[in-house]
């Protein structure tokens, strides 16, 4: 089901210090904005704990987790940890999980020769123990004997994952609450992507989360095309968006016209006036979608 009004939400991008986290959670609040998404990149901010801090900071923005990397974390403590942010912070976090970067896998020796049979193993376990069963299971890569948590969450709690190459975001569609698209994409790459997810889901109404890499003010389109070559992409006007209220907002009804539920906004590295996008995305651009 796709929606021309998606959730709208911030990336708190890893190469930002982790001191500066609480207080761009309340901006992003105080500005409206419905989500915020935190990141577990190696070896930069560890997901769990940056997520703790933007729940603890803020009242009422949902905090996403996009993504825990399945070769990195024991999935006993995957779901102990979303649990106790679920009960701590309930309806308000969105956890995430995925085949993680397979050359930082590499490098902390936990690359698989099967990312995907480790990511269905995976997150069929951490379903069940969220949703409070015992599990016992002897697969490939995830094996637990009579795991329980003690303390799982009071209400069911969403299990995005994700992936991008056909048969992973499939999977996602089969396994997941949601499914977080990599950044940064095409608006028909998404639609793309949407499609194979649906098809793995069997239904159209299947939450997609897609990042959008914006940029406003002097020089926003030479930022853009700057990021590009750090994602391993060429510049060009189908990636990302620069410009005004009404340009930024046309580019997200884009997105979300193709598939995506929710678009998070992803500054540049070099945003000289981070606090400035936040409030502007929130006060200029949000209006301009329910409008």
């Amino acid at each position: 089901m796709t929606s021309p009004h998606p959730l709208l939400g911030l990336a708190f991008v890893p190469t930002l210090p982790p001191e500066r986290l609480q207080s761009l959670a309340r901006t992003a609040e105080a500005a409206g904005l419905d989500e915020l998404w935190v990141w577990e990149d190696c070896f930069k901010e560890a997901g769990v704990a940056s997520a703790a801090i933007a729940l603890g900071a803020t009242e009422r923005l949902t905090v996403g987790l996009g993504l825990m990397p399945a070769p990195l974390r024991n999935v006993a403590l995957t779901a102990m940890e979303i649990a106790t942010l679920a009960r701590a912070f309930p309806g308000r976090f969105l956890p995430g999980a995925g085949h993680g970067v397979q050359h930082w896998m590499g490098q902390v020796g936990g690359r698989v020769a099967s990312p995907l049979t480790l990511l269905r193993e995976y997150a069929t376990a951490l379903r069940s123990l969220l949703d409070g069963e015992e599990v016992t299971t002897s697969g490939r890569y995830v094996n637990l004997d009579q795991v329980k948590l003690d303390w799982p969450p009071q209400q069911r709690v969403p299990l995005l994952l994700g992936g991008s190459g056909p048969k992973s975001l499939a999977l996602c569609g089969e396994l997941g609450d949601g499914t977080m698209l990599a950044s940064p994409l095409s608006t028909n790459e998404v639609g793309a992507a949407a499609k194979m997810i649906k098809e793995g889901a069997g239904t159209d109404d299947h939450p997609i989360v897609a990042s959008l890499i914006t940029a406003t003010g002097p020089g926003a389109q030479a930022r853009i095309d700057a990021e590009m070559p750090r994602w391993f992409r060429e510049a060009g006007p189908e990636l990302g968006v620069a410009g005004d209220a009404t340009t930024i907002a046309e580019a997200i009804r884009g997105v979300a016209a193709v598939g995506a539920t929710t678009v998070v906004i992803q500054p540049t590295e070099d945003e000289p006036d981070l606090d400035g996008l936040i409030h502007f995305i929130g006060t200029e651009v949000k209006p301009l979608l329910a409008g």
